[in-house]
């Protein structure tokens, strides 16, 4: 599965978006010939990836640690190593972040930046062989079975590896191996679960602007998703052989409040994606004929109604489609949350026609008093009366109200140089970082 880079979801920390914590972001002009098609191309080729002619070996914490370089760098994920070296070029993050996780086991550096990607399938072209399992003398154990005199188990905490050894009492093939016991696996916390997947059903296609639509997405009889207000979920399609997915963050069908809950979402899902022409997936759902199945995975993200409480004065600044996390919010907020005494958004486009449910935007501040939309231009036309220009400070200023025992929370959403710009200057106007929320789908 092929990591899309996406301006508006990368994790918090990695290269590839601006962290919350406000550290620099790095990310990296790829080469001629190294994007995203081109990795396919060469990991199909037939080319020797891994050095070892296909054979694949057992890697010791020792042999690992000595393949540390730039020409010659293999890390660890959950057990499997792999050789990157052939991936630093075409990596979105750079060979700077790739060479964080030479020699050594990257599985928590690779979740904090990547969790969503499947790297098996992305390098599977390029596996050395799984990590060798050093028995630890406290984490071992020997138990009694019926079928089975002794079950060896051993564990090796620094891979994230179980070593399970069945001695059987009769050498004899097992037709069956017993019954998987109800719930078994409820114990597992999410995030270090393998992400769900469900096949739905692309039932229709509405144009919101001029590059822009609403997909809306049946999903399997009998299933029900609940996606929580500022959550995104994945979509998974196969494209050249390969699994490609890329997050999105779903929006109700309209901005206008109904009398159904602005946090239920039955069995259709709509999503609103910006399609790209040289876009590898969003090209793809240009051309998708209803009808066409897709894949979905999630519910995730790290926004929480906590951070609601008590608020008296929500802003929101989006570009492009950094608008999706907002549209549901200002819905949520409109119908549900009568403590928030305004409700602010600063949307910031290239063109009026770039603009997305303007309409809907405008109708909203003509019914809801709470509610107040800006827009801004970069590139307007000479007829544009509104504002003009980009992210300033002295637009941030004027925009960002803090009245008397007030309390305000600002949102951010948009590409990865916006967002960075916006969360800096936002933070230059006094704002804590419990104040501030940067959206990552």
């Amino acid at each position: 599965m092929l990591n899309v880079p996406s301006q508006s979801f990368p994790a918090a920390g990695s290269q590839q978006r601006v962290a919350p914590a406000g550290q620099s972001r790095n990310k990296v002009a790829l080469k001629p010939g190294h994007s995203l098609l081109d990795w396919i191309r060469l990991t199909k080729s037939g080319r020797d990836l891994t050095g070892l002619r296909g054979r694949l070996i057992e890697v010791t914490e020792e042999e690992l640690k000595k393949h540390n370089t730039r020409n010659d760098c293999w890390t660890c994920i959950r057990g499997m190593v792999y050789n990157v070296s052939a991936y630093m070029d075409f990596h979105p993050g750079g060979e700077e972040e790739l060479m964080r996780a030479a020699g050594i086991d990257s599985t928590e550096l690779f979740d904090q930046v990547h969790r969503w990607v499947n790297y098996e399938s992305m390098l599977k072209e390029c596996l050395v062989g799984r990590m060798a399992v050093k028995p630890s003398p406290a984490l071992q154990g020997s138990f009694m079975f019926p079928c089975c005199p002794v079950l060896i188990v051993q564990t090796s905490h620094t891979v994230g590896k179980v070593q399970v050894c069945l001695h059987k009492s009769v050498k004899d093939k097992w037709m069956k191996v017993g019954q998987p016991l109800e719930h078994h696996d409820t114990f597992i916390q999410c995030k270090d679960r393998e992400l769900f997947y469900r096949e739905c059903v692309l039932v229709s296609k509405s144009d919101v602007t001029h590059d822009t639509q609403v997909l809306c997405l049946q999903l399997p009889p009998g299933s029900h998703m609940q996606v929580p207000v500022g959550r995104h979920v994945y979509l998974k399609t196969s494209l050249q052989g390969t699994d490609v997915v890329k997050p999105y963050t779903p929006v109700d069908q309209s901005l206008i409040p109904s009398s159904q809950s602005s946090a239920e979402m039955g069995s259709d899902l709509n999503l609103m994606i910006k399609l790209y022409p040289d876009g590898l997936l969003t090209s793809h759902l240009a051309s998708l004929p209803i009808g066409s199945s897709l894949s979905v995975g999630g519910p995730e993200g790290s926004f929480s109604m906590r951070i609601l409480h008590d608020v008296t004065h929500l802003y929101m600044l989006a570009a492009g489609t950094g608008f999706t996390p907002m549209a549901r919010l200002i819905r949520l907020a409109l119908q549900d949350l009568t403590s928030i005494r305004k409700i602010k958004l600063m949307f910031f486009n290239r063109q009026e026609r770039d603009i997305l449910w303007c309409s809907q935007l405008d109708e909203l501040c003509t019914k809801e008093e709470r509610f107040e939309v800006e827009y801004v231009l970069s590139e307007p036309t000479d007829s544009w009366k509104g504002r003009r220009g980009r992210i300033d400070a002295c637009m941030l200023q004027n925009f960002l109200e803090r009245p008397e025992k007030a309390k305000c929370l600002v949102c951010v959403c948009g590409p990865a140089k916006f967002t960075e710009l916006a969360v800096q200057l936002v933070r230059q106007l006094d704002f804590s970082e419990e104040e501030i929320h940067i959206f990552q789908g």
